[in-house]
């Protein structure tokens, strides 16, 4: 069996160093739980950045992922297959939407959005070819292609890939006045939103941004863009981030709180973090605008995706995740408050749901943050900081409250433990 020191020197000397990992080597996972090499058992904060929100090896997802692998695998869109046209009829309904476009990874959800706006901008809305602008907000996370980087204020995912793509607005996030200005420009296609700023730091926008947003977009004929594919799929205490306070395990209009997309992309947790599924949902009058050969994937829509997408999402309606997120994440953040008015270390927590955060009383330069998820692995807890300062916590939502506060506890003896 390989050892943690061995499988870190490997990385090290044959892989691209794109990532900076925590000292730690995952060999197996279960729940809320994942095992290094040695046998070291540790609580997983991360969730593989939302992508297991079903928790680790969820039975019924690898059930369907096996199964699936030993029937058929890929096809490529060239044939129809006995699974895709179950998925999206499934997808489509759960969701309440007319069509979705099956691709892979959440970055190519967003080349997928982002494409697909365009052309109906063209084709429905009228603006001259090549013309069409997308508003995008600051501090953004949309993925690391080339043509979303190109919207990206992040230097270290810029510098030195440019030349960088046309085409886009930046405001600043949860800023409704910004977006009327942008609104007003030529020639604007759509507005492009993460419900939470996930990647920036769990920033929460007021109650109101999302809707409000919506609707300027939907007075301007521009089109409203979800990109959930990390707060979608229960995480943030409803079954997508635009539910608001609706706490339903599936799609529900009727909430007051609701606010549809014009197109809404899902990743990462769409298959329990089995397997790379990714899409993007969309009304008739938006998603029309595609024709044959005109997008694809040799993979989008395979049946092994399709399959496990399915159980995936069965299991956050039969487990009630989105209340289970809302619950927890309530008093989680009860818990690290205490924490925040007791000590100098933390300065502040926020968050929705089991997506939440907390800051580092240092600068964002310093390496605080980073040496006490350290300190947290050393204790049996894995989180990672982000932007600097800022450590996320958003563990399975398959967890337990007794499991919880089993985590506030490692916590609060790290905080005790700790050197500034």
């Amino acid at each position: 069996m390989i050892t943690t020191n061995k499988a870190i020197e490997l990385e090290d000397k044959y892989g691209a160093h794109n990532y900076h990992p925590l000292p730690v080597v995952l060999a197996k996972g279960d729940g809320v739980y994942v095992w290094d090499p040695e046998g070291n058992q540790y609580f997983d904060f991360l969730s593989a950045y939302s992508a297991v929100n079903q928790g680790h090896c969820h039975p019924k997802i690898t059930q369907a992922l096996v199964d699936q692998a030993q029937t058929l695998t890929l096809t490529s869109r060239a044939f129809y297959n006995n699974v895709l046209g179950e998925y999206e009829q499934y997808i489509t309904e759960y969701f309440g939407f007319d069509k979705i476009l099956p691709m892979n990874t959440g970055a190519e959800g967003v080349e997928t959005a982002i494409k697909v706006c365009r052309k109906w901008a063209y084709e429905k809305k009228g603006i001259a070819e090549n013309d069409a602008q997308i508003i995008v907000c600051e501090n953004n996370f949309h993925g690391r292609t080339t043509t979303v980087i190109s919207f990206s204020n992040d230097e270290e995912a810029r510098k030195n890939f440019g030349p960088y793509t046309p085409g886009f607005i930046k405001i600043p996030y949860n800023d409704t006045e910004a977006l009327k200005e942008a609104l007003k420009q030529p020639n604007v296609a759509g507005f492009l939103v993460e419900p939470i700023q996930g990647e920036a730091g769990v920033v929460v926008p007021d109650e109101n941004f999302l809707a409000e947003s919506a609707q300027l977009c939907k007075e301007a004929d521009v089109l409203f863009i979800a990109d959930e594919i990390q707060t979608g799929i229960a995480r943030t205490g409803g079954l997508l981030a635009v539910c608001g306070n609706c706490t339903c395990s599936g799609h529900c209009e009727k909430q007051s709180t609701y606010v549809k997309p014009d197109i809404l992309i899902l990743g990462k947790a769409l298959s329990g973090g089995a397997y790379p599924v990714s899409a993007i949902l969309a009304d008739d009058e938006v998603m029309d605008v595609i024709k044959p050969g005109q997008h694809g994937s040799t993979y989008g829509g395979n049946p092994l995706g399709c399959k496990v997408a399915m159980a995936a999402l069965e299991v956050v309606k039969e487990e009630n995740l989105s209340q289970n997120a809302r619950k927890l994440g309530d008093l989680f953040r009860a818990e690290m408050q205490k924490l925040v008015d007791s000590n100098e270390l933390f300065t502040k927590v926020r968050g929705r749901g089991l997506l939440n955060a907390v800051i580092i009383n240092d600068t964002p330069e310093s390496d605080t943050a980073w040496r006490f998820c350290v300190a947290l692995k050393n204790n049996g807890l894995l989180a990672k900081p982000t932007h600097g300062n800022i450590i996320r916590f958003a563990p399975p939502l398959v967890m337990t409250e007794e499991q919880l506060l089993e985590c506030v506890s490692i916590i609060t003896k790290t905080l005790s433990e700790f050197k500034q």
